[in-house]
């Protein structure tokens, strides 16, 4: 493989851009909006501008990392000679499931189709395809450039073939590559996720504040980051989607989001990304202030 499509500049796909340009490879990075594409490149330079002041990297580094990348609005375009797309668009089902149609469409019939969903079924992916045995999960874990982990979601069809060459693909990103098989949730959220979960009902039961949860679970469990913090992180309206995904999918009331979830998200609340959720979110501040909804 030497040529990569990555549909999707947001802060998933131009992580995963970031990482294949840095490892040699021609990146198409696919997005239907030019600014999105700018945000994303800014976003790269700056993360790249990081590992160098941090010695990880050398100025030539950079600048073939960086060479390496192609901008794209046109999908058919940007996939007309991809060896592997991975898309990695909002973590929305329709949105997916139209996006794999129209790659499948345009990307040559020998490339491998990725999702790097979080919790949508590859297997429901892939059948709005016409390559269901080439159509695989490649969940990076965020920051890309960072984070090791690659799940590796095989889907009902996915065949042998695909799986070992995005397994060998991912080592030779320099990541850790486990294979999974594909069921709601997966392996990473379906842990992750009701965890989160429990830590809104405990909040929303008045068992303890924001502050307390998030630190009995860092000082008592050595977690690096709480699990309100770490869902504002995320996103709430994710969190709200993975635990409507696995709650659907396993049919058990154990996955039922809490009501307070349900409700911040409809509110528009959704965390880090719109200011405020468990926390409050200042642009340039590293303080953490708990939200006023949650302070007596």
């Amino acid at each position: 493989m030497k040529n990569i499509s990555v549909i999707g500049a947001g802060t998933m796909g131009n992580g995963i851009a970031h990482v294949f340009a840095q490892n040699g490879f021609q990146v198409q990075l696919i997005d239907i909006s030019e600014k999105a594409l700018e945000r994303g490149l800014a976003t790269i330079e700056k993360n790249l501008d990081r590992q160098l002041a941090k010695e990880k990297i050398t100025e030539e580094t950079k600048k073939h990392t960086l060479t390496n990348i192609e901008t794209v609005t046109d999908l058919s375009k940007g996939v007309a000679e991809a060896d592997l797309v991975v898309e990695a668009a909002t973590e929305n089902e329709k949105i997916k499931l139209d996006l794999f149609k129209q790659i499948d469409q345009a990307a040559p019939n020998h490339a491998i189709l990725a999702s790097n969903t979080s919790s949508i079924s590859i297997t429901k992916i892939a059948a709005a395809t016409h390559r269901a045995e080439k159509v695989i999960g490649m969940h990076f874990m965020n920051p890309v450039p960072i984070m090791q982990l690659i799940e590796v979601i095989r889907g009902y069809s996915t065949d042998d073939e695909t799986t070992k060459a995005i397994m060998s693909l991912s080592k030779n990103l320099g990541k850790i590559p486990v294979e999974v098989n594909d069921y709601p949730g997966f392996v990473a959220n379906r842990i992750l996720m009701p965890m989160i979960n429990e830590a809104i009902i405990t909040l929303h039961e008045g068992v303890a504040g924001v502050q307390e949860i998030d630190t009995v679970m860092k000082l008592g469990m050595a977690h690096p980051m709480g699990p309100l913090q770490l869902a504002d992180f995320i996103g709430l309206d994710v969190c709200l989607s993975i635990m409507n995904v696995l709650y659907e999918g396993l049919g058990n009331p154990k996955y039922a989001p809490c009501p307070l979830l349900v409700n911040m998200v409809t509110a528009g609340v959704h965390g880090a990304k719109t200011g405020e959720g468990f926390y409050q979110y200042t642009k340039g501040s590293k303080e953490l202030i708990v939200s006023n909804r949650f302070t007596k």
